[in-house]
């Protein structure tokens, strides 16, 4: 009995999302706080009704916590959304609504910023995100 717990420990560990390094986390936070807080919450909460449209027709910022749909993308897309800047594909016009943050940002930076954003959701949203991003991990350097 013991041999299979174990078989079940190795296999879920070795399938688990990777550990996240405290120190990148940290970065992150402070990233989160100084570029993303204006408009995500400080405490990643979003915006107030933030599901429901404003008088541009568009959605306002939602939460990146556990309540939102953060977890649904894959490191690849997060990266690209925080980098080149996000229009949601459902709002009534073609301006971004999330600005690029590409020139102010360094891909570490930004990589460190989606660090902190895992620290908010649930086990089961960082298992899903993980498996996401698999097939679709952050970009290379210089890209």
């Amino acid at each position: 009995m013991i041999g299979v717990a174990s078989s079940a420990a190795v296999a879920r560990a070795a399938t688990g999302p990777p550990p996240l390094d405290p120190d990148l986390v940290k970065s992150g936070h402070e990233i989160y706080r100084q570029h993303c807080a204006s408009c995500h919450g400080a405490n990643a909460q979003g915006a107030p009704n933030w599901q429901e449209r404003d008088e541009h027709g568009e959605l306002p910022a939602p939460p990146h916590n556990a309540e939102g749909h953060t977890w649904r993308h894959s490191d690849a897309e997060l990266y690209m959304m925080v980098s080149k800047g996000w229009r949601d594909p459902f709002n009534k016009t073609e301006r971004l609504t999330m600005p690029a943050f590409g020139d102010t940002l360094s891909p570490d930076q930004i990589r460190a910023a989606i660090a902190y954003l895992k620290t908010l959701w649930t086990p089961e949203e960082i298992q899903f995100q993980s498996e996401e991003s698999r097939g679709h991990p952050f970009p290379s350097a210089g890209k």
